[in-house]
């Protein structure tokens, strides 16, 4: 299961990669990882999240600082 943390990354990351115009191929292929698993991650399907591995890959992608993934401040507990 998702904690806060987690689902909050996956939707920074979905909305960054739509704002940007990337598709789930492109962050697949920045990250060496299937478009399946980046699809799965989206969806919420499966109990898939990303990385720090796949953080920092997206951010070379997005040309940005991988703390943009994170919240300001620290969420509540699950």
């Amino acid at each position: 299961m998702k904690c806060a943390i987690d689902q909050y990354v996956i939707n920074k990351v979905r909305t960054l990669r739509t704002e940007l115009g990337f598709t789930q191929e492109d962050l697949a292929e920045a990250a060496k990882i299937t478009s399946g698993f980046i699809g799965d991650v989206e969806a919420g399907t499966r109990d898939t999240k990303y990385n720090l591995r796949h953080l920092n890959a997206f951010a070379r992608l997005f040309k940005c600082s991988p703390q943009i993934f994170l919240p300001k401040d620290p969420l509540p507990d699950d």
